[in-house]
């Protein structure tokens, strides 16, 4: 479908002012069944945190069930918002609306979920955001649809039309492969009114299945800073690859021309489920209205991780929240969740 969106559009910095986090909850007919208890828990402890500071707004094919196992946890708060919407899975960081913001308004940018490059099913995933916008939380007429196919995970922003990603991701030829990388800056000029792009060419995690989004490998924060995952153990099979990222990170400059100001986050010890190493990251953390959620792995490291972080965001709440259920189906934090920036709830 082809559509106008005016000159002047920006895509905020996920520490702007929000309205809402987006969940999609886990059920039975996802990855999560067999160990869906375990991963439940994670969403009610997320929830819970959530509503001291901002609206959450669940998806979900039986909502009524979810609305129980809250009150069960006696959360029961003004703040939470349910629908009943129908989903493969629950990464809505990959499928749900990315907003950007046009003359001042707020727009929801519809891109196609192929499911990161057909590996897994997500007929159901690519119409939430429609489906989102049929029950009237969102303001009517906000949503634009793009056979561009984008993950919300795969890019960060800083809110002045500075970009960062992979190119493992975005030029992945199982993403848009009639694109190159100045045909893909040409779309996200248009799309999302960026204008400076930093492309990170190394860095993964061993169990990663999305080709390397850059929201588990390194984050643009305020005041030109980027926290990034930083591996010192060299006997590590991600010690190469993560020390080519940080010496690309080094190398990038700000629109003026000045180094970034980069954070170290550790690396957990290896995860592992039955023999699969898992990619747990503490770079996959949530920024919310006065706090950070970051995810913790009941590891010795994870409070330097939390340091780091606060060091970033002084200003805010730094809380940790357990997510090894999480990474046994290879995301974490940030990827189960999206926030709706200031104005997109009706």
């Amino acid at each position: 479908m082809g559509y106008r969106l005016s000159t002047t559009r920006r895509l905020p910095a996920e520490w702007e002012p929000q309205d809402a986090i987006l969940l999609a909850w886990p059920h039975e007919q996802t990855d999560w069944q067999s160990i869906l208890n375990q991963v439940t828990k994670v969403y009610i402890e997320l929830i819970r945190q959530i509503v001291r500071f901002e609206k959450v707004v669940i998806i979900a094919p039986e909502p009524d069930i979810v609305r129980d196992t809250l009150k069960k946890e006696s959360i029961i708060s003004s703040n939470i918002s349910l629908h009943k919407i129908d989903t493969n899975d629950t990464w809505i960081r990959d499928f749900g609306p990315i907003t950007i913001y046009t003359n001042g308004h707020p727009q929801l940018l519809d891109f196609t979920f192929t499911g990161w490059g057909s590996k897994f099913p997500a007929e159901k995933d690519n119409q939430a955001t429609r489906e989102l916008h049929d029950t009237g939380i969102l303001k009517k007429g906000q949503r634009y649809p793009t056979n561009l196919v984008l993950e919300g995970g795969s890019i960060e922003s800083d809110g002045s039309g500075t970009l960062l990603t992979t190119s493992t991701c975005l030029l992945n030829p199982n993403r848009n492969p009639h694109l190159d990388r100045k045909g893909l800056e040409a779309e996200f000029s248009k799309l999302l009114g960026s204008n400076y792009f930093l492309w990170l060419d190394y860095g993964w995690l061993a169990g990663d299945d999305t080709d390397s989004h850059i929201d588990t490998l390194a984050r643009l924060c305020p005041n030109e800073t980027i926290l990034y995952i930083h591996c010192t153990d060299l006997e590590d099979e991600h010690y190469l690859e993560l020390k080519k990222m940080e010496t690309q990170l080094k190398q990038f400059r700000t629109k003026n021309g000045q180094p970034y100001r980069l954070l170290p986050l550790p690396m957990p010890l290896a995860c592992y489920d039955d023999d699969e190493r898992l990619p747990a990251s503490y770079a996959n953390f949530l920024i919310i209205n006065s706090a950070i959620l970051v995810p913790t792995y009941s590891d010795p490291t994870d409070t330097l991780a939390l340091k780091t972080i606060g060091k970033a965001f002084p200003k805010r709440e730094i809380i940790g929240i357990d997510c090894r259920p999480l990474i046994k189906q290879h995301g974490s934090l940030h990827c189960i969740s999206m926030q709706l920036p200031q104005g997109v709830l009706a």
